[in-house]
């Protein structure tokens, strides 16, 4: 059976922060309120945690997965080569909805969890219970959106709670979530930033940002 955590005033208590971190470390999944939609996710370190998530949501194997980290010291330490520009726009906007496509540095992840070219598609949310959780994992989060593959994302645990009951482990109850739009991608492994997907923040804030850093 799933077992539901209550968000209570927006964060969680030190023994269900260490409750779900364990579970976590044992393989389950977990789904989450983000700042934007529900996500559901595991530890990134685990390829059955991996399987598990694209056979619950009917996704494509192979499919790149996107993730969330606790700091910019676990986004260090898993990727390698990184331009200028990462350091400007993480300084900036993280923690917050901007995913950015970078190279993952050799061994650090499941290769069957990488993008093209071994690239991982990461950001740091916004949410400190979120992020203290991440950082007892020691490992990138999984954090695609809960919902079925095709299908819109959902800010209503009631919706998310209805699809997901007992086919996950653990499930964090925020009530309503913000909604509105995902988070921005943006790919750096390119010799210029590129836009794959323009979400909460706007692409042409960042190339503003860019061009007053030049």
């Amino acid at each position: 059976m799933t077992l539901i955590i209550n968000l209570q005033k927006g964060s969680l208590e030190g023994k269900e922060i260490d409750l779900v971190v364990n579970r976590l470390l044992a393989g389950e999944l977990l789904v989450y309120p983000t700042e934007t939609f529900y996500g559901l996710g595991g530890v990134a370190n685990s390829r059955l945690v991996a399987e598990k998530i694209f056979a619950l949501k009917g996704r494509e194997s192979g499919k790149p997965l996107p993730f969330v980290a606790s700091d910019l010291e676990l986004v260090l330490r898993v990727t390698e080569n990184l331009p200028a520009v990462f350091f400007s726009l993480s300084d900036y906007f993280w923690p917050g909805p901007l995913t950015l496509v970078l190279k993952a540095r050799a061994g650090a992840l499941p290769e069957e969890l990488l993008g093209p070219e071994g690239t991982i598609a990461v950001r740091i949310p916004p949410l400190d219970w979120l992020r203290e959780i991440i950082r007892g994992t020691g490992s990138l989060l999984i954090s695609t959106s809960a919902n079925l593959s095709g299908r819109n994302p959902l800010s209503s645990f009631d919706e998310v709670l209805s699809i997901f009951k007992d086919k996950v482990d653990l499930m964090i109850d925020g009530g309503q979530t913000p909604g509105g739009q995902p988070s921005t991608i943006v790919d750096l492994t390119s010799p210029q930033p590129v836009c794959l997907r323009e979400g909460k923040i706007p692409f042409s804030k960042i190339q503003r940002l860019l061009e007053e850093m030049e």
